[in-house]
């Protein structure tokens, strides 16, 4: 009897430990974690995946104008909103702060289920200083401009002002302190965006006095330090660039870089970043959610100046990273379409990929595919998300409404090498990637004489992600894509179809519908997913010879 009763103790005293540990991952605030490969957020003590969009730059300065934006973006199946907190609304006067957008953007976040992003609009938003505050822009002999080579002040905030610095890092202290008090045990906010797309333009470095001083003297030691210390796992843009004076360690800027623009950038990153490591580790302090920056990138051919240089770019990486280890990752905002080459850009180098800003279009709407699958994504989030008409017809919304289904397979299969994206284009009409003991052949849909499309019309982009489940079991979703198999050893087995099924995931569980073989399969042939849709299909492959 004494001897069950010992047990009976045990096995209550386990079972409230593990409710404690529970209970307390619960109570963590958000951060990041690694899995494998890959760097996931935690919220809520679980994996979170953001099905995201950003708010357009002035639809969070009013909580009215928010009011119809909120059931659109449930229409659209978000988990999370990227929304602006502006420097001069929530300090009109120095010192005197007022809360009550935040405080309301976060109650209606909380109504409809939303995770917050906040985006900081401090000292600069595109380069430019337009979200300071008016005491902050009217007194430029206190908070100093960059300046042109003629002496005239840009509308852009020195970045050498320890006055701008400390003015900035005030606000964004109070804001961070304001918002730990109110959310930090609900949650709802959930990460930080420091800044907002920081560069310089239309010149390639500010040309005032305290910056040509400091231009001229020598590389700050933490910097040379940095590099010293990571010489062999910089990024190989810059490594190439340093390589190029034989890696010196001392020196100036001309020195230890080389002459050219391309210095200029450098120079001007290591300020930008300094400036920023002060903002976010104070911003911490008072509250330490994770925090990124975003990056405006970099038209083909041009020159440092004129594209914003000198911001988070990725042959800017390593200076970011040594000037500011308060940031924990450096995002993309992909307009442009090679997107895949800007995604393998940034997932490098232990920088996790986060796509902040995309286009709201066709073409964004299977890029997602590409992102989660191939690159273990944080998230993604398309720009001006509230710009719809139609909610459910939104391309945006077809995507998210598969993404949303799929967020916890996603989660459980990322950084274990099981998932893959793929995208196929007029250009790039297949793509093959392997999987497992398989390879999937990725064709897009227009290949097909079977497919109906209107005469003349273009190749839109499409795309898929395709994850492995079981062994010879794989889930694939996306649109316009047309899948055969193979071995990925050449002549190991014939691949053949056991079973086709489209369905949705319910509550996280898979409901099939349809059977699709016969027509549909190309008499089990392929898997097609429609480019008049997105959807789910999870396959069976067998073997034979």
């Amino acid at each position: 009897m004494k001897f069950h009763l010992k047990w009976i103790y045990i096995i209550m005293l386990v079972a409230l430990i593990h409710s404690v540990s529970l209970l307390a991952g619960s109570n963590e605030i958000p951060h990041l974690r690694k899995q494998g490969t890959a760097t996931q957020l935690i919220v809520g003590g679980k994996p979170f995946l953001m099905i995201g969009g950003e708010l357009g730059n002035s639809s969070a300065s009013s909580m009215a104008t928010m009011e119809p934006i909120w059931p659109k973006l449930q229409k659209l199946h978000l988990n999370t909103l990227l929304a602006p907190v502006y420097w001069e609304l929530i300090e009109p006067e120095k010192n005197t702060f007022d809360f009550s957008l935040v405080d309301q953007l976060i109650q209606q976040a909380r109504a409809y289920d939303l995770k917050l992003v906040l985006l900081w609009f401090g000292s600069w938003k595109n380069s430019m200083s337009c979200y300071a505050p008016y005491w902050v822009k009217a007194d430029q002999e206190r908070f100093p401009r960059a300046m042109t080579k003629e002496g005239k002040g840009k509308e852009i905030l020195s970045c050498f002002s320890e006055a701008n610095m400390e003015a900035d890092k005030d606000a964004f202290v109070q804001l961070m302190k304001h918002i730990r008090g109110l959310d930090e045990k609900e949650q709802t906010v959930i990460m930080v965006q420091v800044e907002n797309e920081i560069g310089m333009i239309p010149d390639s470095r500010d040309r005032s006095e305290i910056a040509d001083e400091l231009y001229t003297k020598p590389v700050p030691k933490p910097l040379l330090d940095y590099l010293a210390a990571n010489k062999d796992a910089l990024i190989p843009e810059f490594h190439d660039v340093w390589q190029k004076t034989g890696f010196r360690q001392t020196g100036t800027w001309e020195e230890v870089f080389g002459e050219g623009v391309h210095t200029d950038e450098l120079f001007m990153a290591w300020y930008y970043a300094r400036y920023v490591e002060s903002v976010a580790s104070a911003g911490k302090a008072e509250y330490p959610l994770p925090m990124y920056v975003n990056a405006a990138l970099i038209r083909p051919g041009y020159l440092p100046g004129q594209y914003p240089s000198a911001g988070p770019l990725p042959h800017l990486m390593d200076i970011w990273r040594a000037g500011a280890p308060s940031i924990d990752f450096i995002s993309p905002d992909i307009y442009f379409p090679n997107f895949a080459e800007w995604c393998q850009k940034y997932h490098r180098n232990r920088n996790p990929l986060f796509i902040p800003e995309a286009g709201r279009n066709e073409m964004a709407a299977v890029n997602v595919y590409y992102a989660l699958g191939q690159h273990d994504a944080l998230g993604y989030s398309p720009f001006s998300i509230e710009s719809t008409d139609n909610p459910l017809k939104d391309p945006i919304g077809k995507s998210y409404t598969v993404i949303s289904q799929l967020s916890d397979l996603i989660l459980q299969n990322q950084g274990n090498e099981t998932m893959r994206g793929v995208l196929v284009d007029e250009e790039n009409p297949e793509a093959r990637v392997s999987l497992g003991d398989y390879t999937f052949v990725c064709t897009h849909e227009y290949t097909s004489k079977w497919t109906a499309r209107a005469p003349g019309e273009g190749w839109p982009r499409k795309g898929c992600l395709i994850i492995s489940t079981a062994p010879d079991e794989y889930t694939i979703a996306g649109s316009g894509v047309i899948v055969t198999f193979e071995s990925a050893q050449p002549d190991a087995f014939i691949v053949g179809i056991g079973s086709i099924d489209e369905g949705k995931f319910v509550n996280g569980q898979w409901n099939p519908g349809l059977r699709m073989n016969g027509d549909q399969s190309h008499q089990g042939r392929n898997m097609r997913l429609s480019h008049w849709e997105h959807g789910i299909q999870r396959i069976k492959l067998y073997r034979y010879q």
